[in-house]
């Protein structure tokens, strides 16, 4: 029997939905839909959003909620934004750089944008206007989405580019609210190709320069069907991503995955975030789904957490492996366990812990719906513990992306040997479970033992003072490297050496004495503009340090 590309979509989607408590059956029968041509806003997303009028879209701001937009809504009006960006000149294949906070009109242009066959470079607000060079640059951008607060870093980047701005008349800038004078019904100019591109993606940059991730119509919409399996996502549910535009995890959790099932989308738009506010919308909106990056779980454990939000049935997190005293902790509160999962800005979620899974401590789960994920060692073979690696045969998973965009060399030793690799390291238990370890550059050897980063900084916040943690490898004349704490303080705690040896006293009776943590700095953790620690410039700063043989003001010894 053939199918139409939705109903082929549907099928598949609906298969997980049958088996959204038998991982195994899942996993075991799950099939990526096979198509030609598909563009998901058109072929998917107006098809159930049609005369829809459940609400699919509620921001939050400072000031309450704003704008909630009902399916048909979404639709509708994306639909004129893309009748209005083809009479600007918008072409299929054009690149739109697009950095908006949380508010309607982003999800209405990314809508839009698809609707067309547009590229969309999704940008966070953060960008400096060197790093927006880089992107021109390099993304041939030739149209840009802003709101008024980012509009002068564009004013050194010349050039002739569509320039459209929301809530402003500001001069040389469109008003974004005269795209909604569009027509109402939107007609393509022609098929979308399942791999046509679609999204143009920025690493966060947390080892080298960003890489330029190419991602199609099939690649994130089909392959984060995966992550609907992994939040759990149903029809009618009211899902809250705790997350910031211009990352991929915002499009995995803040629109493909819930809207792939036909879920209301919840997000904040809060100039500084408050656990104590994010946790007020989980409960007046009715939040059935949540997930939020470990940053976001470490701070929301810092407040009471208070009763558990009665219509929360899953939580989850992603983005860099949740530490299990954080887990303990919610759950303890709540009776409800967060669940971890893997994937990279590269994939959609590959890894994770499901609904209705043992979730092992630690463990950041089993292969999901789609995926057949290896460990490889150093020598390539299939082994317990190495690097995460997901086989492209017999079939080459949708959720990965094409290619990077610039860098041949860089796809080639990605995908060699049948197997894509993700740089990043883990250790399969017997059945099946993995458990991260660190980024591959980030393992180190002390006294010829192998160092885990994420196991010393999950030990370390299990401390009453820590808040966060980064160990990295200070180098060492007897054991080439032993492990160094960089430490953030939780507020109030003094910068001593009694506090230090607390902690040294506390890592002492838990940690092996080949792992155990001889020096600490009380200091902030630089980080990516996405969040992610950056570990690579704790490791150049001790470097030159021992060079110079200095010692940071706040650094202390484990005697």
């Amino acid at each position: 029997m053939s199918y139409t590309s939705t109903e082929a979509f549907r099928k598949a989607r609906d298969f997980l939905f049958e088996h959204r408590y038998d991982y195994q059956a899942a996993y075991r029968g799950f099939r990526w839909p096979a198509f030609d041509e598909f563009n998901w806003a058109v072929d998917w997303f107006d098809v159930f959003a049609k005369q829809n009028r459940a609400v699919g879209l509620r921001v939050f701001s400072d000031d309450g909620e704003r704008d909630p937009r009902t399916f048909a809504e979404l639709s509708e009006l994306s639909s004129r934004v893309a009748n209005s960006l083809s009479g600007l000149g918008v072409k299929r294949g054009d690149r739109i750089l697009v950095m908006l906070g949380n508010r309607v009109e982003l999800w209405e242009i990314m809508l839009a944008a698809m609707k067309v066959g547009a590229v969309v470079i999704p940008a966070t607000s953060q960008l400096t206007a060197t790093d927006l060079q880089d992107r021109f640059a390099r993304g041939a951008v030739k149209h840009v989405v802003t709101d008024p607060l980012c509009t002068a870093k564009f004013r050194d980047i010349a050039g002739s580019y569509t320039r459209i701005v929301v809530d402003s008349t500001e001069k040389g800038w469109r008003p974004f609210d005269t795209l909604y004078d569009g027509g109402a019904t939107f007609l393509p100019d022609g098929p979308t190709k399942a791999d046509d591109p679609m999204l143009l993606y920025f690493t966060s940059g947390t080892t080298a320069k960003p890489k330029l991730v190419l991602h199609t119509h099939r690649s994130y919409p089909v392959g984060h069907l995966s992550t609907m399996y992994w939040i759990g996502c149903r029809p009618g549910d009211v899902h809250l991503n705790i997350s910031s535009p211009g990352w991929a995890k915002h499009a995995w959790s803040s629109f493909f995955a819930p809207w792939n099932a036909e879920a209301t989308v919840v997000a904040l738009d809060h100039r500084r975030f408050v656990p104590s506010a994010a946790m007020a919308v989980v409960r007046e909106a009715g939040v059935n789904t949540l997930c939020a990056p470990p940053t976001v779980w470490r701070l929301v454990v810092l407040d009471p957490l208070g009763e558990r939000p009665k219509a929360l049935r899953e939580i989850v997190s992603a983005g860099e492996p949740l530490n299990p005293e954080v887990i303990e902790k919610v759950r303890g509160a709540w009776g409800i366990t967060i669940r971890d999962g893997y994937g990279q800005t590269e994939t959609t979620a590959q890894i994770g812990n499901t609904p209705g899974q043992t979730v092992k401590p630690g463990a950041m789960g089993t292969p999901l719906p789609g995926y057949r994920a290896a460990l490889l060692s150093s020598d390539g073979r299939e082994s317990d513990e190495g690097e995460i690696a997901l086989s492209l045969e017999p079939e080459r998973p949708a959720g990965l992306m094409v290619r990077y965009l610039d860098d041949p060399e860089r796809t080639t030793k990605a995908t060699e040997k049948g197997f894509y690799r993700t740089g990043d390291e883990a250790r399969c238990d017997a059945a099946g479970y993995f458990f991260y370890i660190a980024r591959m550059d980030d393992v180190f050897k002390s006294s010829d033992y192998r160092i885990s980063p994420f196991e010393l900084e999950s030990a370390l916040l299990e401390h009453s003072c820590v808040a966060e943690a980064a160990v990295i490898a200070s180098p060492d004349p007897v054991r080439l490297a032993v492990p160094k704490a960089f430490v953030v303080l939780k507020p109030g705690t003094p910068f001593t050496k009694e506090t230090a040896d607390s902690i040294f006293a506390f890592l002492n009776e838990r940690l092996a004495p080949y792992k155990r943590i001889r020096r600490i700095e009380f200091t902030e953790l630089p980080k990516t503009i996405s969040g992610k620690i950056r570990r690579v410039e704790l490791r150049r700063l001790e470097e030159e340090r021992k060079r110079q043989d200095r010692i940071a003001v706040n650094e202390f010894e484990n005697s």
